[in-house]
């Protein structure tokens, strides 16, 4: 008697759930969560895939934006200018110039601030927020800024400083030469970039325990033993992604030449977009504009694929 109703109350709760679960079978349909990625999968192939799908295409074309001319369509003929263009590698040199020197000194300051932060006892949100400012501040402020404190004569804080030293007998026209107008491009890029790789490096730092050190303080290791054997590879993953990030942020380099020197003199600090930018938009040449960019990107590729392949060996034998 007892066992009849035991099965009849399991029967009738199993029937109860099956009901509840087919009443809420239809919230749980799975093509429900992809509803909601349908708006921002739209704003990012009209903003973003369509632009370069369409910028490829161009790349094909002598296009013509005045209306009433035709657009040619001319093949790989502006790719094949790109490679005889003495002025673009001109301007991949000094680009990959630039981010080589911008992205030595933004990793090597940085992961010193990082190492000083990270043992600051008090303070250590107001240095994190001081050192970080600069890379939210605005391009074109900061690099007007730069404008001024190059300038030639005694206007500029650079000269006037230098001449209240001794260091110099007369004012440096900075941006009037290649050679010295780099040292203010080269300055603004690593002074912009350290408070990103400083954070960067102290989230990795912070993650090491402390537990490894004591164990390596009592086992006789130096700072330095400590540093080499342990910190570093430790966060060198931290590191390769920095570099790989970095470099490509170096080679991206545009508004700070744009407006410190325009890619001037005679073209001796023009960069790969800043020639971009004035082929396309000053010269009208919009095919030979889109096939630069997508050489660029080329190339932008490769030296990350070839990044990895240098520095990213040995990642499977550090523990953590």
């Amino acid at each position: 008697m007892s066992s009849n109703v035991i099965d009849t109350r399991a029967a009738a709760g199993k029937s109860t759930q099956r009901h509840s679960a087919d009443r809420s079978k239809p919230y749980y349909r799975p093509y429900v969560p992809y509803l909601f990625l349908l708006p921002g999968l739209a704003l990012y192939l009209i903003w973003s895939l369509y632009p370069l799908l369409y910028q490829f295409y161009i790349s094909f074309f002598d296009w013509r934006i005045i209306p009433g001319q035709t657009s040619t369509y001319v093949g790989f003929a502006n790719y094949e200018a790109v490679f005889a263009d003495r002025t673009f590698w001109l301007a991949m040199r000094n680009t990959a110039g630039y981010a080589v020197v911008t992205v030595a000194g933004q990793m090597i300051i940085g992961l010193t601030l990082a190492f000083l932060v990270h043992r600051v006892t008090v303070g250590k949100k107001f240095f994190r927020t001081v050192y970080y400012l600069p890379v939210v501040t605005s391009w074109v402020v900061v690099s007007f800024l730069f404008v001024y404190l190059f300038s030639a004569g005694d206007a500029g804080l650079i000269n006037f400083i230098l001449m209240k030293l001794g260091v110099i007998d007369k004012a440096i026209s900075w941006l009037a030469s290649s050679d010295t107008a780099w040292i203010a491009i080269d300055s603004l890029g690593i002074w912009k970039g350290i408070g990103w790789a400083m954070v960067i490096f102290l989230a990795a730092l912070q993650g090491i325990p402390t537990e490894l050190y004591e164990a390596a303080a009592i086992d006789g290791a130096n700072e330095w033993q400590r540093l080499r054997f342990m910190t570093l590879p430790l966060i060198r993953r931290t590191i390769f992604f920095v570099l790989i990030a970095l470099m490509i942020g170096g080679f991206q380099v545009f508004i700070s030449v744009l407006l410190i020197t325009g890619g001037g003199p005679l073209h001796r600090t023009e960069v790969a977009l800043t020639y971009m930018f004035d082929e396309a938009f000053g010269s009208l040449h919009f095919g030979y504009g889109a096939a630069l960019s997508y050489v660029l990107a080329v190339v932008i590729v490769l030296v990350s694929l070839v990044q990895s392949r240098l520095f990213g060996r040995g990642d499977k034998d550090v523990e953590y």
